[in-house]
């Protein structure tokens, strides 16, 4: 069973900076991953995303520039560094797995990012 588990959410002031990792256990193929979040009162929405053997990225506009997404195969685990925070990035993040160019398949329950102005 395929399990992927979030840390490193948290409080931070606005210009401020956290790192979200997700360890994935299960043994699945990877093809690729991503981070997404839901913002109060918004739809959940894609910031990041990685395809696993490749290290090809991809950013949401309102991200780029502040937001890095990486991997470590060794460990299975995906990263994601945000810098010069916002309090629009305030939200829930959730890494989440696919197998193929498709849908993505499995989620984590998702860690609290919140920042203050």
């Amino acid at each position: 069973q395929v399990v992927l588990v979030e840390s490193g959410g948290g409080l931070v002031q606005a210009g401020g900076s956290l790192r979200l990792s997700c360890v994935v256990s299960g043994g699945s193929f990877i093809y690729g991953m991503g981070w997404f979040r839901r913002a109060p009162g918004k739809d959940r929405e894609l910031v990041a995303r990685i395809l696993w053997n490749s290290r090809n990225t991809g950013y949401a506009d309102s991200v780029k520039g502040r937001f890095t997404i990486s991997r470590d195969n060794t460990k299975n685990t995906v990263n994601l560094q945000m810098n010069s925070l916002k309090p629009d990035d305030t939200g829930v993040y959730y890494c989440a797995l696919r197998r193929n160019p498709g849908e993505y398949e499995y989620w984590g329950q998702g860690t609290q990012v919140t920042v203050s102005s």
